[in-house]
């Protein structure tokens, strides 16, 4: 018997894996939506706004590193996704977006909800394109699911109009074929690479999310023992290397150039791999390196490749294929004082970590008991009760510095941030991820500004029996802005001065227990240092969703608020 499209395109979603589908639906997708009730692998997780379901499938695309599905409404819908979907896309997530449309019919009348589509959409994904007949609905889905998983991976969109998918359909479901992209450079490339490496007195790797997805955390940290050399993160959203380990450093800057070059223009032989240089949103024009410094870049995505700055070597090849083959290469060709110096470099670099960690964990003892809270004591308390296996959504942005000093993150998959500038992601990432892994303790992360743009999340998480846990990071304020403005005010020659009333929250103060319990979640509000072990032990006892709303120390002035502007 013929199907009708409607059916045949959950068909071919089933055949490629998908059984979780993001989505908040709309009039003419209703067809298509009635028919999910004979599609039971099909896992339908309703969000109350559009941004909120892309953000949910970008955790459990990251978390699962396959597609995954995203249903939105037309032009009002995919507007509301749009700002989701710019952060997926330079975060490099593989999502599949299915949007409706009225109808081919329609397309000259300029009716109710008509809009260019595909072009709304075009900036903020890989690939965008329309089904404009029933007889290439399941060939053109298939082709967006291949570029979304395809590296450089990132987030698609096909519009599926009504009346294709109302039409039988007779085309074939077969599985999707995803290109395999395990590509090894040249021989004489990684040998050239290794002696320049050897060669180098002040060697530095430079990572990014292509590390991690192509699994080559082994082999990064190989490499970099083996040169004694300084790792950074670069634009990365999960875990690249164990951020323990004396070689890894913390990440290069993301608001200003002029905090990267400390770290770009100390390398003799600098090596990217897996990412770009660099991601600020205020980049430096001029060069990045030392001005006789090699540069070698190795990436899937040749785009990115000498971009922006300068780049000797460029090679379009596989993180994990090019650092394997590196190991091997440095190890035969490396000379035993070749291997001394790598040695004192770790030596010397184990003495740095140990003396900045002793000095911020002596700092956190001096605040460790004052009200309003300290992130630390929450940290510290955290990390002595939760499981070894614990996933942290880590969009604490100002607070994270403290989180990740007692929650390291050691491996891939266990530690995801935000990228791409986007806020609200930590909650329903949280979320994503949690149905990713129903079997461990997820714990997504937010200020009190970020969490509000997502905030009816928690409501999903209840809806579905999803047991992530959220943590609001409460300063009662745009902390990050209010950082950032200071170092405004430092490059300009600005005196110091208040901070602008529209970077202060504090008045009316957000209740997000409240807010919780009005949408089903289990909440408590934490104020004082005896309240911390307690909500954790409550949060900690169930899978069931949970909310603390951890109130914290923060620059406000509740008294300006309403002063007209210029009188403050």
């Amino acid at each position: 018997m013929t199907k009708s499209g409607r059916v045949k395109i959950l068909e071919q979603f089933v055949a490629d894996g998908m059984t979780h589908m993001f989505g908040n639906p709309g009039t003419v997708e209703q067809g298509f939506l009635d028919a999910l009730r004979d599609a039971p692998e099909m896992n339908y997780i309703l969000a109350l706004q559009e941004s909120v379901a892309v953000m949910m499938a970008d955790g459990y695309a990251r978390a699962t590193q396959t597609p995954a599905l995203v249903q939105l409404h037309s032009s009002p819908g995919i507007g509301n996704g749009v700002g989701a979907l710019y952060q997926a896309k330079r975060g490099h997530a593989p999502l599949v977006v299915i949007g409706g449309d009225a109808g081919l019919r329609y397309m000259n009348m300029d009716a109710q909800m008509a809009a260019d589509l595909v072009a709304m959409m075009e900036p903020v994904t890989k690939y965008a394109t329309m089904v404009l007949d029933p007889r290439s609905l399941l060939r053109t889905l298939r082709r967006a699911i291949k570029i979304a998983a395809t590296p450089p991976m990132g987030p698609v969109y096909v519009c599926v109009p009504q009346d294709v998918l109302d039409e039988p359909n007779d085309e074939p479901v077969h599985p999707t074929c995803i290109p395999s992209t395990r590509v090894s450079p040249d021989a004489s490339l990684i040998l050239q690479t290794a002696q320049d490496l050897l060669a180098a007195e002040r060697p530095r790797l430079y990572v990014g999310d292509g590390v991690a997805w192509s699994g080559a955390t082994a082999a990064l940290t190989e490499v970099a023992e083996l040169l004694g050399a300084e790792v950074y993160g670069v634009d990365g959203g999960d875990v690249l290397m164990d951020t323990t380990h004396p070689c890894y450093r913390g990440t290069t800057g993301h608001m200003f150039g002029e905090h990267s070059l400390p770290i770009t223009q100390q390398g003799d032989v600098n090596l990217i791999v897996g990412t770009y240089m660099l991601p600020e949103v205020f980049p430096t024009l001029g060069d990045i390196y030392a001005p006789d410094a090699r540069v070698i870049h190795v990436d899937l995505d040749a785009y990115e490749i000498a971009k922006n700055h300068r780049v000797d070597v460029g090679v379009v090849a596989d993180p994990r294929c090019a650092l394997s083959a590196l190991a091997v290469t440095i190890r035969s060709e490396r000379s035993d004082a070749q291997a001394q110096r790598a040695q004192a470099r770790i030596t010397a670099l184990e003495a740095s970590a140990t003396a900045s960690r002793h000095s911020a964990l002596s700092a956190d003892v001096a605040k460790r008991d004052k009200t309003p809270l300290h992130m630390s004591a929450f940290a510290e308390a955290l990390a002595q009760r939760v499981p070894q296996d614990v996933v942290l959504f880590d969009e604490a942005l100002t607070n994270s510095p403290e989180l990740t000093r007692y929650l390291p993150a050691r491996r891939p998959g266990q530690c995801f941030t935000t990228r791409g500038g986007s806020l609200g992601v930590g909650f329903p990432g949280g979320i994503g991820i949690k149905l990713a892994h129903p079997d461990k303790t997820v714990i997504a992360f937010s200020g009190d500004g970020g969490s509000m743009y997502t905030i009816q999340a928690l409501w999903s998480a209840a809806r579905h029996g999803v047991g992530a846990k959220f943590v609001v990071c409460n300063n009662s304020s745009y902390r990050l802005l209010q950082l950032n403005v200071k170092a405004y005010w430092q490059k300009q020659g600005v005196a110091p001065h208040a901070q602008p009333p529209c970077f202060d929250l504090s008045r009316p103060a957000l209740q997000f227990a409240d807010l919780a319990r009005s949408m089903g979640v289990d909440a408590v509000r934490v104020e004082r240092p005896d309240q911390i072990e307690p909500a954790i032990e409550r949060m900690l006892a169930t899978d069931c969703p949970f909310l603390v709303d951890l109130v914290l120390e923060g620059d406000v002035h509740p008294e300006l608020i309403g002063v007209p502007c210029g009188k403050w």
